[in-house]
């Protein structure tokens, strides 16, 4: 029974499961069955389809979404550039639904280039953006999204109905795009 408790405990967590076939012996009745079961698991992540700077910008242009750097550039590696090269497409695509869905004037301040703080969910892995704060996106935000703490660096948060988390970075709006937000 334990066996059994542990594959499904695995196959909720969605890991791949590997099980060999059941080895049996039994000399007689009253000799007890050897079985041996192994168990092989393997991390499985999800897919994410990345995006070139020029896919990106195509996408965020028939959208009427904007984007600017301080450094007038788009240079990956460069941190005063803005950059879209390894975007997800779930990142782009959350972008596109928050300008239809707020009808407010977007423009990026940040992508995925070098500069922005690490981690899995970071800029530089495609998960977040940047926008330039305006009382129309301000508004939409704070008046659609649900209110959810502060970071220890006294960002804001607030969360959309589809998990993806917008924080109130003094002049932008840092969002974490988690999935498409609905697309």
């Amino acid at each position: 029974m334990r066996i059994r408790s542990v594959l499904s405990v695995l196959a909720l967590a969605g890991a791949s499961l590997f099980v060999a076939p059941a080895v049996g012996v039994a000399a007689d009745s009253s000799t007890a069955a050897t079985t041996t079961v192994a168990v092989a698991v393997e991390e499985v992540a999800p897919t994410v389809t990345k995006l070139s700077h020029a896919e990106a910008t195509a996408r965020f242009s028939s959208s009427g979404i904007t984007w600017s750097s301080s450094g007038g550039c788009s240079d990956r590696n460069t941190p005063t550039c803005t950059s879209f090269e390894q975007l997800n497409l779930t990142s782009a695509q959350g972008a596109q639904t928050l300008k239809s869905a707020s009808g407010c004037a977007l423009n990026i301040t940040g992508g995925t280039e070098t500069g922005h703080a690490g981690g899995t969910y970071s800029h530089w892995n495609g998960y977040k953006l940047d926008f330039g704060l305006s009382s129309c996106l301000n508004s939409y935000v704070t008046n659609t999204f649900t209110y959810i703490g502060q970071r220890g660096d006294g960002a804001a948060l607030y969360e959309s109905g589809s998990g993806n988390v917008y924080a109130l970075e003094g002049n932008h709006w840092d969002v974490t795009y988690y999935n498409c937000g609905g697309c």
